[in-house]
C-alpha cells in the first residue's frame, strides 16, 4: 500500500473514535498492553511528560516541545486530532513522521493488527512511541487522547503528570459529573511521579489531592505558583492559564536536574511555537478585512472564554459558521452563543457531524438566527460575501470545522 491507502485502511477498517463516536471506545488497555508487549515496550525506553486535561492539551503539549526545542533537545510530539494530515500527530522537532515510516510500520505489523482487532488510537500510539524510540528523542510530549485513566497513552511512566483544567466533555464515556471526570483524568498520575494542576476548582481538588496521595506523587498547583507570565504568538484568552501551567511544568523538569532550560528558551519557545510545532486552529487569524478568526473550542470550557473574547473585539456586524458533531449536548452550548449575530450553519463532513437543518432547529430556539449550508466550505465563502471590511467573522463549534478551512 502507499500512504493515502495506508492511511484509508486505519480509518476505515478500524474504528475511531474522533468519526464513529462510541463504537471506537474501548474501556480497556489490554490491548494496548499486548500491542507494547509485541513491539518490545517502546514505552519503557521513553522519557515522557503526559499531558491530559478537557481544554488546552494541545496548546500546552505545543508549548512545551517549543521550549524544549529551543533548549537543544530533540523533541517528540504526540498530539490528536490533525486538523488536515494524519502525519501531523506525531513529530520530532516540529517536523512530521515521514510518510514512508508511517507506510512501513502498518505493512510490518498488519497482520497482527488484523488479528487482536487493534484500534485506530492504540495503533497510532504504537507508532508514535516506536517512531520516536527509532530516533533517539530526548524527551517526548504525549497529549492524552480522551480521558486519561483508560487511554491508550497511559501505558507510559512520564517524568510529569500536567492535568490542564477539567470541564463536562465526553460525558458519555468519562461519567456526567465534573468529579468522575476527574477521576478520569487523575489516572495519569503515577506512583512517585510528580503532578502539575493547571486549574482546579472545589470539586476537583480533593480528588487531585487524594490520587496524588495515593501515588506519592508531588502536587503543584500552576494557577496559584506561577505568578510571572511570558508572551507568546497564541492569542486566545485561554492561553494564559496555559503558559502558567507550561511554566509551572518546566520549573518542576528543571528541578529534576536533567534538562538545562534558560529563561532565552522558555521567550523564544513562547514566541516560536506555531513554527516550532506546526501547531495551528488556537484562536487562529485567517482573514483581516473583514477579520476571521477560526478556533478549535468545541464544549462549554473553552467556548466561555472563545465567546467571551469576541464580546471584546470591534467589529460593525458578527458572523458566525458552526457546525458541530452529533453527540455535543447543544442545550449547554448553545446559550452561551450571542443572539445578535448572522449564523451559517453546516455540517463537517464526517460522518459524526450533525445535520445542519438540525442545528438551525435547536439554534432558533435559542434565538440564533441564520442560514443552513450543504458544507463547511459554502457557509464560509456566503459569509465572507456577506461581510463588511469592518465585520468580523467567527468559525468553530467543532475541531472539524476548522479542519475544513485551514
Amino acid at each position: 500500500m502507499n500512504y493515502q491507502e495506508t492511511v484509508n485502511w486505519l480509518f476505515n477498517r478500524l474504528p475511531m473514535y474522533q468519526l464513529q463516536g462510541a463504537s471506537a471506545y474501548k474501556a480497556d488497555l489490554s490491548n494496548t498492553i499486548l500491542l507494547a508487549n509485541y513491539l518490545g515496550n517502546p514505552e519503557k525506553k521513553l522519557k515522557t511528560i503526559h499531558v491530559a486535561g478537557t481544554n488546552g492539551k494541545g496548546s500546552t503539549s505545543s508549548l512545551l516541545a517549543s521550549v524544549l526545542q529551543e533548549a537543544g533537545y530533540k523533541v517528540g510530539l504526540y498530539t490528536s486530532p490533525h486538523l488536515k494530515d494524519y502525519r501531523e500527530r506525531i513529530k520530532i522537532n516540529g517536523k512530521e513522521i515521514s510518510e514512508k515510516f508511517v507506510v512501513d510500520f502498518v505493512s510490518k505489523h498488519k497482520s497482527f493488527f488484523e488479528s487482536n482487532d487493534l484500534s485506530f488510537f492504540e495503533m497510532t500510539v504504537g507508532l508514535a512511541f516506536d517512531y520516536f524510540v527509532q530516533e533517539n528523542t530526548d524527551i517526548a510530549i504525549i497529549e492524552v487522547g480522551l480521558g486519561g485513566r483508560l487511554d491508550a497513552t497511559n501505558i507510559i511512566k512520564p517524568l510529569i503528570s500536567v492535568i490542564t483544567n477539567i470541564g463536562l466533555d465526553h460525558t458519555q464515556f468519562l461519567g456526567n459529573t465534573i468529579e468522575a471526570i476527574a477521576k478520569e483524568k487523575a489516572g495519569i498520575i503515577k506512583p512517585l511521579s510528580p503532578v502539575v494542576i493547571g486549574e482546579y476548582t472545589t470539586e476537583t481538588k480533593p480528588i487531585f489531592v487524594a490520587k496524588a496521595k495515593e501515588n506519592i506523587s508531588e502536587i503543584y498547583y500552576a494557577a496559584d505558583l506561577i505568578k510571572e507570565v511570558y508572551r507568546t504568538e497564541l492569542l486566545g484568552d485561554y492561553q494564559f492559564q496555559n503558559r502558567k501551567t507550561v511554566l509551572q511544568t518546566l520549573q518542576v523538569l528543571q528541578n529534576q536536574n536533567e534538562y538545562t532550560i534558560l529563561e532565552k528558551n522558555i521567550k523564544d519557545g513562547f514566541m516560536k511555537v506555531i513554527k516550532n510545532t506546526g501547531l495551528l486552529g488556537r484562536w487562529q487569524q485567517v482573514n483581516s478585512r473583514p477579520k476571521v478568526i477560526c478556533d478549535t473550542a468545541h464544549n462549554k470550557h473553552g467556548l466561555t472564554i472563545v465567546i467571551n473574547q469576541i464580546k471584546k473585539e470591534n467589529f460593525e456586524n458578527l458572523h458566525i459558521v458552526l457546525g458541530v458533531v452529533n453527540d455535543k449536548d447543544l442545550d449547554d452550548i448553545l446559550p452561551l452563543f450571542p443572539k445578535n449575530a448572522t449564523y451559517y450553519f453546516c455540517k463537517p463532513n464526517i460522518s459524526r457531524g450533525l445535520n445542519e437543518n438540525l442545528l438551525k432547529e435547536k439554534a432558533l430556539t435559542f434565538e440564533l438566527i441564520g442560514k443552513v449550508y450543504l458544507s463547511v466550505s459554502e457557509a464560509y465563502k456566503d459569509a465572507l460575501k456577506n461581510a463588511s471590511p469592518n465585520d468580523f467573522i467567527y468559525i468553530g463549534g467543532s475541531t472539524f470545522v476548522v479542519a475544513e478551512i485551514l
